[in-house]
């Protein structure tokens, strides 16, 4: 399975790396372990010691410098081998762990595991929803057992909603007309749903005790897959201006081929003080995350077995122009790439997120 890797991945949540400890996930095949600088700042580099190959993960930090449990070597933040505690302590040459640029915006760290000349921290993308000074945030982790391309489908099409969450769905989301544009790489898709009677988990979120809604749902993709869905909702008839936001970001990332993980968060710049919505807001969210999109997400994948989606030839629905439009480009950023590793006169990143 070939990624694009000249581009920002979603690796954790700030808050997942602790100082003081090491922390590993797996990101595009590969096992990566992160830690903070006694400043603050992160470290990424792959979890294997190039002795012997044992887990980093498993070892210690000595200061700035992560030791090797198994032959005591220490490697400091850039990769490379400082101290070595056997015979006469020189340094092998290849003695040295790959690293990976690494950024920290919003609470949310960020890996770029293509080249590493190529990283542009100015290209990290920008999630304002995710500003605790505008928004009041709900956020969660999921692991899913199917690849990162099935997670963005199910986001870019919100048809299925009336379908598989009654909490959130009605006819109105699938009889709405859709709109998809594109602009660059970024695809949108946009419904509107006029004088809609909301589900009742929405209509107790935005308090709008039984009476009709416009409801607006802007999905925005960006490669490989940030995806935002921002809900908008306001009495039926008001203008857009007055409605509520809740700004909801999906940050999916490859762990291996078949599998993914994925970072959600929702903010609402509304009833920032009301803690019983807030906890209503992350039960409700992880549960319809957790047991109504991944199970369906991962039987979709067994069904689909270890094949290529697009060889399969699905049937498009009147939903589906996003999905393929996201498709067609991650497919031409991948190709692009391939030719410019194969180029030594190339210099441009691509596929870089902006």
């Amino acid at each position: 399975m070939e990624f694009l890797r000249n581009t920002w991945y979603a690796a954790a949540w700030s808050d997942e790396i602790a100082p003081g400890s090491l922390f590993q996930r797996k990101l595009l095949n590969t096992d990566v372990l992160f830690y903070r600088l006694s400043g603050g700042g992160l470290v990424a580099m792959d979890d294997r010691c190039p002795h012997r190959f044992a887990p980093l993960r498993l070892g210690k930090l000595v200061g700035d410098r992560v030791q090797c449990p198994y032959h005591g070597l220490e490697f400091d933040g850039s990769g490379a081998c400082v101290h070595n505690p056997h015979g006469d302590g020189r340094i092998p040459g290849r003695a040295r762990v790959q690293s990976y640029p690494v950024a920290e915006r919003l609470g949310v760290v960020w890996i770029w595991m293509g080249d590493p000349a190529l990283a542009d921290a100015e290209a990290v993308p920008e999630l304002p929803g995710l500003d605790p000074v505008v928004f009041t945030v709900n956020r969660g982790y999921i692991n899913v057992d199917a690849h990162y391309e099935l997670v963005a489908d199910n986001l870019l099409d919100s048809s299925h909603i009336a379908y598989l969450h009654p909490d959130l769905g009605s006819d109105g989301v699938t009889e709405a007309q859709t709109a998809i544009r594109q602009a660059g790489d970024a695809v949108h898709v946009d419904r509107f749903m006029p004088g809609e009677t909301l589900p009742r988990f929405l209509d107790l979120v935005y308090d709008m005790g039984g009476r009709p809604g416009d409801r607006w749902l802007e999905v925005s993709w960006q490669p490989p897959a940030v995806i935002e869905v921002r809900i908008s909702v306001g009495p039926a008839g008001s203008p857009r201006a007055q409605a509520r936001q809740r700004p909801t970001y999906h940050l999916i990332t490859p762990e291996t081929d078949w599998t993914c993980h994925y970072f959600w968060s929702s903010g609402r710049d509304f009833r920032h003080d009301d803690s019983r919505l807030h906890a209503m807001l992350q039960e409700g969210i992880a549960r319809i995350f957790e047991t109504e999109d991944k199970p369906m997400i991962e039987a979709q994948q067994q069904t689909i077995g270890r094949v290529d989606f697009d060889m399969l030839s699905p049937i498009p629905l009147a939903g589906d122009g996003g999905v393929f439009k996201t498709r067609s480009i991650l497919r031409k950023l991948i190709a692009q790439e391939r030719v410019g590793r194969t180029d030594p006169m190339r210099q441009v990143p691509v596929g870089a997120s902006s």
